[in-house]
């Protein structure tokens, strides 16, 4: 008998290693290749979950971080898990936490690769152990230790489908052997967060977190031994690259040496051009805020490129800009006009355009798998 979550191949182009399959969770069946927007405090920011569920949204992405620091798992476990805390019935995915701990350190990922981030002593993170990451809350300065096995407790009272272990995300400029020091590290708490997981499975998915930054000798060692592990899919995160072109390269050299009876889920990465290169690699899942940020400064997605809503052209074009489920039933000069005004519902019809726009070019990327064309 199968598991309550699976992975079911539907079809391999044969052009490219692009594929078309099934994710099976108990709240749904999840169609990939798909895009998971990004909801960090239970929410799509500026957007309730009645207008998302609208949408063809199959995955969300919830943030464990600041889920544990506010409301608390103890609360979201009350009310019933994320699903119904948030008024979700779809599938859930969240992290373990350990990327908004490392964000919080070091000044974010674009900060880091750039050279800026914070030394260690200047972030939120107080020590780094065997055990797991101390760190100070951002909302009262209280430490909080965050291990494998805490951080897989957090995610079992929240609730979701699939879960992340926790991993070290180091910065790109790392030193060689405390890079290697960090991914043997990393290796351990993986392997403890599965063992805490599947103590308790209660019908979730765990998935492994492939690091090694940009040494894919690394990334090698960490495909054979998270591979033996008994994980049902596979996420690549960390440092993948200075710029586009060389994570493309990184994620081309890593999925190959992945299963292929699993899922494959790319952390972070949601812009066009690098989803349409990494689908041609294989990769199931994308999650990312880059959509909705990108509608929150009035940036529309369209086939055509961007649509810069506050732009002063739209604010005589009395036609709608979207086909769009809402923004249909307004014309670009109003939508202007509410971003010009900063009203909140400029945000909300913006996003759901945005969220929608990434839902139906992903169901346009299937069918074209489908035919063969990519």
């Amino acid at each position: 008998m199968k598991n309550k979550i699976f992975f079911e191949l539907i079809h391999q182009s044969r052009r490219s290693r692009a594929r078309v399959g099934r994710i099976h969770t108990p709240h749904g069946v999840i169609e990939t290749p798909g895009f998971v927007p990004v909801a960090t405090n239970a929410t799509i920011k500026t957007v309730e979950s009645s207008l998302i569920n609208q949408l063809d949204v199959q995955l969300m992405f919830c943030n464990t971080y600041h889920l544990l620091l506010h409301p608390g798992p103890e609360v979201v476990a009350a009310a019933g898990g994320l699903h119904r805390f948030m008024n979700r019935p779809g599938p859930i995915i969240t992290d373990s936490g350990g990327f908004q701990v490392f964000s919080l350190a070091y000044g974010g990922v674009a900060d880091e690769l750039k050279s800026r981030g914070k030394k260690k002593s200047e972030g939120s993170v107080l020590r780094i152990t065997e055990d797991g990451v101390l760190f100070r809350s951002y909302r009262d300065g209280s430490p909080v230790l965050l291990t494998p096995e805490s951080s897989v407790q957090v995610q079992k009272s929240l609730g979701a489908d699939i879960i992340i272990p926790l991993d070290e995300l180091v910065p790109y400029h790392l030193d060689p052997r405390a890079l290697r020091r960090s991914l043997e590290r990393t290796h351990r708490w993986e392997e403890r967060s599965l063992i805490e997981h599947k103590n308790d499975p209660r019908e979730q998915a765990m998935y492994a977190v492939i690091p090694g930054s940009v040494d894919m000798s690394l990334r090698e060692r960490s495909c054979a031994y998270l591979q033996k592990l008994p994980f049902d899919g596979f996420a690549i995160g960390g440092s993948l690259g200075k710029t586009r072109e060389e994570m493309i390269a990184l994620v081309g050299q890593i999925v190959p040496l992945l299963s292929g009876d699993k899922p494959r889920h790319l952390l972070g990465i949601g812009d066009l051009p690098s989803l349409e290169a990494c689908i041609l690699f294989g990769i199931d899942t994308f999650d990312s805020a880059h959509p909705t940020k990108c509608a929150r400064h009035g940036i529309l997605f369209s086939d055509k490129g961007p649509i810069n809503l506050t732009r002063s052209y739209w604010k005589t074009v009395h036609e709608p800009v979207s086909d769009a489920p809402f923004c249909r039933e307004y014309s670009a000069s109003y939508l202007h006009h509410l971003f010009k005004t900063h009203e909140v519902a400029a945000h909300q019809l913006a996003t759901l355009h945005n969220v929608d726009y990434m839902m139906r070019f992903m169901r346009r990327v299937r069918e074209r798998i489908l035919a063969d064309e990519i």
